[in-house]
């Protein structure tokens, strides 16, 4: 949340992990921006993973997730993560900027 007040996001705008965790499987699509082990599904299922039973965002749960990442490194806590072996799943390599302005771009042609 100190990156999106930082960002000029309006603290109304932000939900909370549970508010968005209990409604999940209701959404279409997740883009996810610049996270890793935060929405790791090993935290929750594999005991092995170093991240097991942190809290995380259950973007696995939607339709359909998009994750924006420069390459396949792993996050801070080196876990591997099972997300982006899902078949829901996709990941958009790139900058997340010019990749999101793009992405703008076209909707706007639609």
């Amino acid at each position: 949340n100190v990156l999106l007040a930082e960002a000029n996001i309006p603290y109304a705008s932000v939900l909370e992990m549970s508010e968005v965790n209990n409604t999940m499987e209701h959404y279409d699509t997740v883009l996810v921006i610049g996270a890793n082990d935060v929405v790791n599904p090993a935290a929750e299922n594999d005991p092995e993973s170093s991240i097991y039973g942190m809290p995380i965002i259950r973007a696995y749960k939607a339709k359909q997730v998009v994750v924006m990442k420069r390459s396949m490194g792993k996050g801070y806590s080196g876990a591997v993560n099972t997300l982006f072996d899902r078949q829901n799943c996709r990941i958009l390599f790139g900058d997340a900027k010019s990749s999101l302005e793009e992405i703008i771009n076209e909707l706007k042609h639609i």
